[in-house]
């Protein structure tokens, strides 16, 4: 007899922490998502450490910090031979496990301790290079094609796949890469081995770009007053960049159009999952299954004047995480908002705990489930040419670290979560404090970031260390 929950992991792509509408309710309209929120626990501090998606998805399936997993930036080369994975881990425990959408792993088909992955990374520039037939890297395209024609192809709607440029979805809203996700995840449900738990990772690429929402959704902001870009004090030295593939637009007009397309993006997500639930409800799951919602970074949208993500600022490395468990394990915290500062690698030890199991020797991660877990501060960082960046955040206070400039900002996220301020001139002894906690954890690191315990400017970044992939 099945005793273990089942674990039902739903990870966003590109969706920051104050999309989520119960985080902020001017913003993207989420009612299914802030429902969950209202059943579970909503954590408000939670941040992805190196924030883009491989070294993000790295964390989660690891339980590891970046600079013991490896990946410190983007590398889409290095393969993945982890030992010991989230997945794995369930595997070996008797869960039936499965992952429907992104992975962005290497090898592509890599199945990182998973017993069947139905793979969709979007578009990916790298594997189409690399591979012959789209079947090698992608389940989605061949039924595109299946529906669509042989030669149809994934950006055939327009908007680049790094872009800001704005199409709306020109074909069956049910051909969409979030519905198709949604509805393999329900075919998983429906065929799963029902004398065993399941562990379940709903994987969707959006909202990422491209910004293609189905029309129904993006209309819903028709006429819906939507904020305006933040902008900081300080943010003279940012960059962004473009290509083009992948532009950017400037105008007010359609910086407000990416924005709703955004939020579109998110309100998809959002309602594609209430048919997630309802097959719980109808296959009398729900009960005894604990559902996570989470996304590996966030997406700056405009705010202080650039796009994307791999930048420390909380529109970038701010994520939501809520997490609600069922009746079979005595939960009584509904409705619960938790403020620790929490990461990507915290969610491996976490759902040990909730199923029981022994958690695996040498994890980084927190297991959120005991309350007094807890950490000091969270060290984040992202290898980006010039924009490279180190970051330290107790959720109260942010120091961010340009490794090329030696560039210093200092937030007081207590009274400003929007980062509109920089209080590194009028709080030296702050960054005095912040500087040596973040020189401790560069010492010993092979970019030579350190040097007699004390910062070094203009060391050149990785991507990977010499270990990612591995582990260390």
């Amino acid at each position: 007899m099945n005793t273990k929950p089942n674990i039902l992991l739903i990870m966003a792509d590109q969706m920051r922490r104050d999309a989520v509408g119960v985080n902020r309710p001017e913003f993207a309209h989420t009612p299914h998502l802030d429902q969950l929120a209202s059943e579970g626990i909503n954590f408000t501090h939670a941040y992805t450490s190196c924030p883009s998606c491989i070294a993000a998805r790295a964390s989660l399936m690891t339980g590891l910090k970046p600079s013991r997993h490896g990946f410190t930036g983007y590398d889409a080369d290095t393969e993945w031979r982890y030992p010991v994975t989230l997945a794995g881990t369930l595997a070996q425990a008797g869960y039936h496990t499965q992952c429907v959408g992104k992975m962005h792993v290497e090898p592509a088909r890599a199945l990182m301790g998973y017993h069947n992955v139905v793979l969709h990374d979007g578009f990916l520039h790298d594997k189409r290079r690399k591979y012959r037939d789209p079947i090698e890297y992608d389940d989605y395209l061949p039924d595109l094609r299946r529906e669509l024609g042989p030669t149809a192809d994934i950006m055939d709607d327009g908007p680049g796949c790094n872009g800001y440029a704005v199409r709306c979805w020109p074909w069956d809203e049910r051909l969409h890469p979030t519905s198709w996700v949604t509805s393999k995840s329900i075919e998983f449900l429906r065929r799963r081995d029902p004398s065993k738990p399941f562990f379940l990772k709903v994987s969707y690429h959006r909202p990422h770009t491209p910004y293609d929402p189905p029309m129904s959704y993006f209309s819903m902001y028709d006429g819906r007053p939507m904020p305006t870009p933040v902008n900081g004090d300080w943010t003279s030295f940012l960059s962004t960049y473009g290509g083009l593939d992948c532009p950017i637009p400037r105008e007010p007009f359609f910086i407000e159009r990416a924005r709703k397309a955004y939020c579109a993006l998110v309100t998809q997500i959002d309602f594609e999952l209430n048919r997630l639930f309802t097959e719980l409800l109808d296959l009398k799951l729900l009960d005894n299954t604990v559902i996570l919602f989470l996304s590996d970074h966030g997406d700056m949208l405009y705010d202080h004047g650039v796009v994307r993500k791999s930048l420390p600022f909380e529109a970038s490395a701010g994520i939501p995480l809520i997490i609600r468990l069922p009746r079979t394990l005595g939960f009584q915290g509904a409705g619960t908002v938790d403020e620790r500062t929490v990461e990507l690698r915290d969610i491996f030890p976490t759902v040990c705990a909730m199923a029981g199991l022994p958690i695996p020797e040498g994890l980084d991660g927190l297991n959120l489930m005991d309350n007094m877990a807890c950490r000091e501060y969270l060290h984040g960082e992202h290898a980006q040419g010039a924009m490279s960046n180190q970051w330290l955040t107790d959720g109260k206070e942010k120091y961010c670290w340009f490794s090329q400039s030696g560039r210093e900002l200092l937030f007081d996220l207590s009274s400003d979560s929007q980062e509109l301020h920089d209080w590194a001139a009028e709080r030296p002894e702050r960054i005095a404090l912040w500087r040596s906690r973040l020189a401790n954890e560069l010492d010993g690191r092979p970019e030579g970031y350190v040097v007699d315990g004390k910062l070094q400017i203009g060391r050149r970044p990785m991507s990977a260390l010499p270990w990612a992939g591995r582990g260390c």
